[in-house]
């Protein structure tokens, strides 16, 4: 009797090793069955929010070249400057109001947003050196925003002469090698000498574009009018919105009749009611996966050239520009 139980016993164990030798396998191949699923299904939405974003991006440029048509300044009363709040992507591909969408395509499950804002709106970084020196307006403005801001002037001082150094392009320039790399993006600042810190606070007020550029009186925020306008108080900055909440400024004339006489006139370099360089913000929603783009376009005439578009996961929805402090 010892013997067949013996085999039994073998016979069973050798069974209960068989089937969790295939559940094993079997469960293998479920999982990369599943992660197949997963990797098509990531790589098409990642080309869907690709297609759906350009086209975002040239709507944008769309509304700016319109807008360049019909002249005049530029301000936050212009059709560009209302940000697209969150709608359903199925809205825009309707051809007409009975044509809808089905509920179960992916269209009517995707989310797009979007914003324009005016990048003459803040301080230009560049704006710094000017002919291979330091710049005195630009760096006088960004001294007044730094002390408005309670940032260290020694991290001025830093960005003005390392941005000088990294521009500095002569042949005969022997510390050319040693030079700073030049930034193409705002969060590359941290190069030039600013702390994460004050770029942080910084960000909401400056920008960085490849020419000199005027701010644009019609859409600065009050800090950014108190930095760029010598001689302004923050009083008059809010003044200076309140005003063109009603009319918007058409030439800088206008601004000097509605604050006064200046002890440092306005002038078309430093200051100007018009823009070339637009930051077009995209965000579409797919199920779970949120997406956002941003792309800096500069507008010469008709023209709307895309410079550069950057792309990333996004957790917060896109926040339109305010004209406060």
């Amino acid at each position: 009797m010892t013997r067949p139980l013996r085999q039994t016993g073998a016979a069973l164990l050798t069974a209960m090793l068989t089937v969790a030798l295939v559940a094993s396998l079997a469960s293998a191949a479920l999982w990369q069955q599943w992660r197949s699923v997963e990797v098509e299904a990531a790589e098409r939405a990642r080309v869907q929010s690709l297609w759906v974003l350009t086209g975002a991006l040239d709507w944008g440029r769309l509304i700016l070249r319109e807008d360049a048509r019909s002249g005049g300044p530029d301000s936050l009363s212009e059709p560009w400057a209302v940000p697209l709040e969150e709608a359903r992507l199925s809205t825009f591909l309707a051809a007409d109001k009975n044509n809808t969408a089905n509920s179960d395509t992916s269209a009517s499950q995707a989310f797009l947003s979007g914003l324009i804002s005016d990048l003459q709106a803040r301080l230009n970084v560049t704006n710094l050196v000017d002919n291979g020196k330091v710049s005195e307006p630009a760096l006088q403005a960004f001294a007044k925003l730094f002390e408005q801001l309670g940032l260290p002037p020694a991290e001025l001082t830093m960005l003005a002469e390392n941005l000088r150094q990294a521009l500095d392009t002569r042949p005969e320039n022997d510390a050319a090698s040693l030079a700073p790399l030049l930034p193409q993006r705002v969060d590359q600042l941290v190069w030039l000498g600013l702390s994460p810190a004050s770029l942080a606070i910084l960000r909401p007020y400056i920008t960085l574009l490849p020419v000199r550029t005027p701010v644009n009186l019609n859409t600065a925020s009050v800090t950014v009018l108190f930095a760029c306008i010598p001689s302004l108080d923050m009083a008059l900055a809010q003044r200076l919105v309140s005003a063109r909440q009603t009319v918007p400024f058409r030439t800088l004339a206008a601004v000097t009749e509605q604050i006064g006489q200046l002890t440092v006139p306005l002038n078309e370099a430093q200051q100007s009611v018009n823009s070339r360089f637009f930051e077009v913000q995209g965000r579409l929603r797919l199920d779970q996966n949120v997406v956002e783009e941003h792309s800096v376009v500069q507008r010469d005439g008709l023209e709307v050239k895309t410079l550069w578009r950057d792309r990333g996961a996004s957790a917060s929805p896109i926040s339109p520009p305010t004209i406060s402090p």
